[in-house]
């Protein structure tokens, strides 16, 4: 499956030149597809070497590595803090702060912040549990605008969904079941550019898709995966996926040239090529896993295959060219498949809700670890960042850096 480098290209556009290098500038990296720039070793230590912890804030987003930046998205007592912190050091740099709303019901044991932010244009965009936007100099932390377009108004286990950065428009969908939309702001106005208001968000992240010249917003939301124009947020394809149970849409889609693979507990995973009729775009099934999909991971696409960890906390891969399950490890890695996977060149790297790096081999054989590795005391619910030789951590309260010496 070819032409990932026509979307890398859009991607870079997208991060306004700040993803380069051994950055990780929003959810899932550079190319938000889940691959690091990281020097893995030939063989693997025991133990990291710990550099320095800091005290953060409750929350389960993942930070942001710019330069020699990092930050982080967190809550301290009754707000949501954006902290930028010295990467080589951890000391704090700037704080912004404001009151947050509280989390109530079944969500409530994790009140802290879920989502990602995203640096984009020398600016910060994060995305609070209550659905409150807002926009800071990266540099300083000034605030540029802040927007809250459904007050109280959240999916019911609250926000959790990644802002995208497109073309100078800050996109983020917003609202709860039934009454939400798609939104487009000017990232240095605030302005909104565009409404797209055909479902409520669910969990999952949009990512960008490029398909015969025309820039698409990719994302599953409460009931179905969509696609709009990037340009003015008009519906371009739609494709039901309505969740099973007690499972719901959490997966961010996978974007490969034209393909697009989306998976959700209860549904398997399905990889649909995107084409353009006429004057509309259509989708045409490749295949269908209908026994393999995860429901809080987001799977990699490494040489071909697709590795994901399922809802039952096994990792399992399958071919992305004809959807054959290729491996599915029997053994129960995290008790509800919680834990993100990440590309390391030479390696996969995933971190697991109990606080162990778990390192394995990308091969279509096996699951065939490496090593594992304990990072962390308290529960991990964030993406791994891996920079160089440089592994950041974020706990239940606390960002570590790691590195491997």
């Amino acid at each position: 499956m070819g032409n990932r480098i026509v979307l890398s290209g859009c991607l870079i556009v997208l991060a306004a030149g700040l993803a380069f290098g051994q950055d990780w500038p929003q959810w899932l990296g550079p190319q938000r597809d889940g691959v690091a720039t990281f020097s893995a070793p030939q063989t693997w230590p025991a133990k990291l070497v710990q550099k320095w912890s800091v005290n953060v804030g409750t929350g389960d987003a993942t930070p942001v590595l710019v330069g020699d930046k990092v930050y982080v998205f967190a809550r301290q007592g009754n707000e949501e803090v954006t902290l930028c912190l010295n990467a080589g050091d951890g000391k704090e740099v700037w704080k912004d702060h404001y009151e947050a709303q509280a989390v109530t019901g079944a969500a409530a044991r994790h009140p802290g912040p879920r989502s990602t932010p995203i640096v984009a244009g020398a600016k910060i965009v994060t995305l609070g549990v209550g659905g409150v936007l807002s926009c800071l100099d990266a540099e300083s932390g000034k605030l540029i605008w802040r927007k809250d377009p459904f007050p109280k108004v959240v999916p019911r286990f609250f926000t959790s969904m990644s802002p995208l950065v497109v073309d100078g428009k800050a996109i983020a969908h917003l609202g709860g079941a039934g009454n939400g939309g798609m939104i487009a702001y000017d990232l240095a106005t605030g302005q909104e550019k565009w409404r797209w208001g055909g479902e409520g968000p669910d969990y999952g992240s949009p990512v960008l898709l490029a398909a015969d010249g025309v820039k698409q917003i990719v994302t599953l939301t409460e009931k179905s995966v969509v696609a709009v124009n990037a340009a003015d947020g008009k519906l371009l394809w739609s494709l039901p996926f309505v969740p099973a149970g007690r499972a719901y849409n959490s997966v961010t889609p996978i974007v490969d040239g034209q393909t697009v693979i989306y998976a959700g507990a209860g549904r398997g995973t399905t990889a649909v090529k995107v084409e353009k009729q006429g004057d509309t775009f259509v989708t045409r099934e490749l295949w269908k896993n209908a026994d393999l999909a995860p429901q809080y991971n987001t799977p990699v696409l490494k040489d071909g295959m697709l590795f994901g960890l399922s809802n039952s906390g096994k990792f399992y891969c399958i071919d992305a060219k004809t959807g054959d399950t290729k491996w599915a490890d029997s053994t129960s890695y995290d008790r509800s498949g919680f834990g993100q996977i990440v590309d390391a060149g030479s390696c996969l790297v995933a971190l697991s809700s109990n606080g162990e790096l778990m390192i394995f081999k990308p091969t279509g054989e096996k699951y065939e670890e490496l090593a594992r590795i304990k990072v962390s005391d308290t529960p991990t619910y964030a993406c791994p960042v891996l920079s160089g030789k440089r592994i950041f951590i974020k706990d239940q309260d606390t960002v570590t850096l790691w590195t491997i010496d």
